[in-house]
């Protein structure tokens, strides 16, 4: 049986949440604050008002709600291709054998070194050319595309733990490389997918780079956060309602999901040791 923790743990554990919650209550209070009143500091409370004065100016002069519904569109089709992609990409490296299969993944593995900036203009050419500036598609892409680098590589190395005798006992009954993946591999394999999932929603809800330069009347929360921000005016308080908009919902992805993300490589199968 596992005993309490001591006391000094618990505490040492509470102050650490305290301080890493301080920064999520300056921001909900400087979003209630009027404008300026937080420029020498927020938890200054010698003229304490609460206003909602900056919710509304938010929601009045910038697309909000059109932008938080092109963030859930863009973030949701991109995690859900990379979940649907993902494992069936690492079946095929782990279990199926053909030509050039070790050298292809080197390939999309070496992709994860490379930087980010590199594509952007090679990618701003062709997205050009094909028309594809200020389309959902210019971002989409790269999305999937550029996460192939680590997905694979992080379900592949689940595989490596995967019970093989499942595989061969599919073979004996009969089942081809589609089947044995549908039923046998995919359902024991949901704790890396989950994982994957939760990575990728949090990396391309928070992308900045590559909607800033593609797109242009549709924007996705982090380049409107940016446009708020301004060049001159700091604007902490609208600057603060849009940073809450854009943290709220993989904070509750990441809540909901916790589960899935931390049971790591664990399996349900029939697999006898």
């Amino acid at each position: 049986m596992i005993g309490r923790p001591p006391k000094w743990i618990v505490i040492v554990v509470g102050v650490v949440a305290f301080i890493w919650v301080i920064p999520i209550i300056g921001i909900v209070v400087t979003s209630l604050r009027p404008a300026g009143s937080s420029a020498l500091g927020w938890w200054r409370f010698e003229h304490f008002d609460l206003t909602l004065d900056a919710w509304i100016r938010v929601w009045d002069k910038y697309p909000l709600a059109q932008s938080l519904w092109v963030t859930v569109q863009t973030a949701g089709i991109a995690t859900l291709a990379t979940m649907i992609l993902t494992p069936a990409a690492a079946y095929a490296f782990h279990f199926l054998k053909f030509p050039l299969r070790r050298t292809l993944l080197i390939l999309i593995i070496n992709a994860f070194v490379l930087p980010q900036q590199v594509v952007i203009i090679p990618l701003f050419t062709l997205w050009r050319d094909m028309g594809l500036i200020d389309n959902i598609l210019s971002v989409l892409i790269p999305y999937v595309g550029l996460s192939f680098a680590w997905s694979i590589f992080l379900v592949k190395n689940f595989f490596e733990d995967f019970p093989y005798e499942l595989i061969e006992a599919a073979k004996v009954d009969g089942c081809g490389p589609l089947s044995t993946f549908r039923h046998i591999v995919l359902p024991n394999s949901l704790s890396p997918i989950f994982a994957v999932g939760i990575l990728q929603f949090l990396w391309t809800w928070n992308a900045l780079l590559l909607p800033m330069l593609f797109l242009r009347s549709n924007i996705p929360l982090p380049v409107l956060l940016a446009r708020i921000s301004g060049s001159y005016d700091t604007n902490w308080d609208l600057r603060s309602v849009a940073a809450i908009f854009t943290t709220i919902m993989p904070l509750a992805v990441f809540l909901v999901f916790q589960r899935q993300f931390a049971a790591g490589s664990q399996t349900k199968t029939g697999a006898k040791e």
